[in-house]
């Protein structure tokens, strides 16, 4: 056996101390108190155990240790797995590896090595338990009504959450390793007779081809790779999602998931913008009621985004507004100038909310206390700013945050910076200027190959129907068409009577 780490697929050897040797030299053993080697001698012949602390579930460990003390030599020369799996370990996930580079993978997912001596393959057998938490319902996309889970930072607890509401057999998962060193897992979601292929294996080509160490930012290094890092475009061109339900009714839309491992992130692709404006509370609500949320939520958007800029440029040039619109210029003018109060208060609302992400939860509240009254209100009595200000700005920022998506809301504050600057140097027609710039960067964004505004650019009439109003269920029978699905119809003829 080559004793060189950096080559791949060492095989098993049949001498017993060479695999030992080399496992411990490559692991670090006994130097990483982790990793866990238990030597037996059962039936006249050495076997080794290998495992890591913390990630076998101790009851199931001393059920194989039985199992295995009680077999005999004569089971130990031929057929091992089989008397294993036939005879003793029933009801556990065994296979055999020939390899070094898939022991090292199993171990280090937390699976057993059995090696024996004598034999040119590693039994694996899956008793693993990852440190995790319960599933339990996300903060950021809560609901009045609705399933109170959500995914959590282990992989198989979030396919097995996706697997609980689509019970097809045609759903698939096909997992990616990704990194020379963290052999990160990353699951590939999708409907095989719903998704469009052509989509599904660019998806899996693309994240194989990912070349890196290792991911431990987990889904936003995969995001980059796969995508490409825009470093000039803010809009982000895949959806989020914590919550399950909303990951399946996308994957029976023809959409496909994107999981990895140590994340409770899941990735939708691919994305409009428009995604990331519709929230699960409004299909769980009567379909008028939801319509009226969604049509809300996109009034605080659009108040997010254009308000403040459009107040900047009115309050700039009081001579442009006739008489009845007078009201909303600036009545009592601070010592800064207009545009300088507006960037520093967008500012300090960014500063706020990274000081309240970093604060500890029951110190929260006094950080909000201290802005709004210490900060906030004393800095408008000593004419720093104007109360017109303070007020917009906080327009602008509950607009932000009744954005479902948190990254839309995060590109759609630089944006309105963005136009806020430009308004403040060109007035109206640097407003103008800077709407049609984003409007051109939002109309040559594309996720894969989907356009970033569909359906308004190109315009789809029946899809940008479902989009302002929130259509009834049973009336929304087909799959969007930019996705070119396989099967675009939902519901069979007739079902939506």
């Amino acid at each position: 056996m080559d004793n060189s780490s950096s080559e791949k697929n060492v095989p098993v050897s049949k001498n017993y101390q060479e695999n030992v040797d080399y496992i411990n030299r490559e692991l670090g053993v006994p130097d990483c108190f982790d990793i866990v080697l238990r030597e037996m001698s059962i039936g006249g012949k050495k076997v080794a155990i290998y495992s890591v602390n913390g990630m076998v579930d101790t009851h199931v460990a001393s059920y194989i240790l039985d199992a295995l003390i009680d077999l005999e030599r004569s089971d130990l020369i031929v057929n091992t797995l089989d008397k294993l799996v036939k005879g003793r370990i029933v009801n556990l996930q065994v296979s055999e590896v020939k390899t070094m580079d898939k022991v090292f993978y199993f171990v280090l997912s937390g699976p057993m090595a059995i090696f024996v001596e004598g034999q040119e393959k590693a039994i694996i057998v899956d008793a693993r338990t990852y440190p995790s938490r319960q599933p339990q319902e996300p903060d950021i996309e809560r609901v009045t009504r609705g399933s109170r889970d959500g995914f959590t930072e282990t992989l198989v607890m979030n396919t097995a959450l996706i697997r609980r509401r689509l019970r097809d057999p045609k759903l698939r998962m096909k997992l990616v390793q990704v990194g020379g060193r963290s052999k990160t897992d990353v699951c590939i979601v999708y409907i095989e007779d719903i998704t469009n292929l052509d989509m599904v294996k660019k998806i899996q080509k693309d994240v194989q081809g990912i070349k890196i160490d290792g991911i431990p930012m987990a889904e936003k290094s995969v995001e980059e790779f796969i995508l490409g890092s825009k470093i000039w475009n803010p809009y982000p061109r895949v959806r989020y999602t914590e919550r399950p339900d909303v990951a399946a009714i996308h994957l029976l839309e023809g959409h496909v998931l994107i999981i990895v491992d140590t994340s409770p992130s899941v990735m939708i692709a691919p994305a409009t913008f428009w995604s990331h404006v519709q929230h699960a509370e409004e299909y769980r609500q009567e379909p008028i009621v939801g319509a009226y949320l969604r049509w809300i939520r996109f009034g605080g958007i659009f108040a997010s985004l254009f308000l403040l800029p459009l107040w900047l440029g009115a309050a700039l040039n009081p001579q442009l507004l006739p008489d009845w619109l007078q009201f909303i210029g600036v009545m009592k003018p601070a010592k800064i100038p207009l545009l300088f109060q507006v960037l520093v208060a967008e500012f300090g609302v960014d500063l706020l909310r990274m000081g309240t992400i970093h604060t500890p939860g029951p110190l929260g509240t006094a950080l909000g206390l201290i802005a709004a009254f210490m900060l906030g209100d004393i800095a408008v009595k000593v004419g720093l700013f104007s109360p017109e200000v303070v007020m917009y700005i906080a327009i602008a920022a509950v607009g932000t945050y009744a954005t479902p998506s948190y990254e839309l809301g995060l590109a759609n504050r630089l944006m309105r910076i963005f136009l806020i600057i430009m308004t403040g140097l060109f007035n109206f027609l640097g407003f103008w200027i800077g709407a049609a710039a984003m409007f051109f960067l939002l109309w040559r964004t594309k996720s894969f190959g989907v356009p970033y505004l569909w359906p308004l650019l190109p315009l789809d009439i029946k899809a940008l129907g479902t989009i302002l109003v929130r259509s009834p269920v049973p009336i929304k029978n087909s799959r969007p068409s930019i996705l070119k699905t396989q099967d675009s119809v939902r519901q069979p003829e007739g079902g939506d009577k």
